[in-house]
């Protein structure tokens, strides 16, 4: 179970594969069609869709649906502050790398469920297959960081460092932005996992 959570909430509810775990770190597949959980407001609407304000204030709970495009594989490196997602369209075809800035990873296992929690720091970046790359969600991590008393980042600078770490990478053509993984395909006998499993709601660690 790969999980964001939110100052003690859960944010999001992944189920995935592990397809390796080695030096480079843990690497997930999360297919298309995977039932996942996200929070939204009591009213059914998401978090972008109102100002933060209003959001640190309202009452929240779990929606189910399901993971779309053409999946995504998420490598988490050990101890790392950040994670690189390979995306794909439906036809299968690479189309970017995502790379998500978080605090790092802590497990868990609890009756027989195995699982992940992060913190989304909200700033990351797109990079094309040709390597030019974007900052993304600038606006909400300003507009969040406003909000201390509700924020679940408290660092941006080290944030920021974070992402300039990773782009050196990204610049140079090194591991994981040197085509690794890039023709990915999943086993296609791997079942998509519909519905959660009872436990996946069990409090962040």
């Amino acid at each position: 179970m790969h999980r964001n959570v939110r100052r003690g909430r859960i944010g999001w509810i992944r189920p995935a594969r592990v397809v390796a775990h080695d030096e480079r770190g843990l690497l997930l597949w999360i297919a298309p069609g995977t039932t996942v959980a996200y929070e939204v407001a009591a009213d059914g609407r998401g978090m972008r869709s109102m100002p933060f304000e209003e959001w640190s204030t309202c009452s929240h709970r779990l929606a189910e649906g399901t993971w779309t495009g053409g999946g995504t594989l998420m490598l988490l490196p050990e101890g790392a502050a950040h994670s690189v997602w390979w995306q794909y369209g439906e036809d299968g075809r690479f189309i970017e790398w995502y790379v998500n800035l978080e605090e790092p990873a802590v497990r868990w296992k609890q009756d027989g469920l195995a699982g992940l929690d992060i913190v989304d720091q909200d700033l990351d970046l797109v990079v094309r297959p040709d390597r030019t790359w974007e900052w993304k969600d600038e606006e909400e991590l300003v507009e969040r960081l406003a909000h201390p008393g509700h924020y679940w980042v408290t660092d941006e600078a080290a944030v920021r460092a974070e992402g300039e770490r990773v782009l050196s990478l990204v610049q140079e053509g090194r591991f994981p932005f040197d085509g690794s993984w890039c023709d990915f395909r999943p086993d296609p006998a791997w079942p998509v996992p519909t519905g959660l499993p009872p436990g996946c709601r069990r409090p962040p660690v």
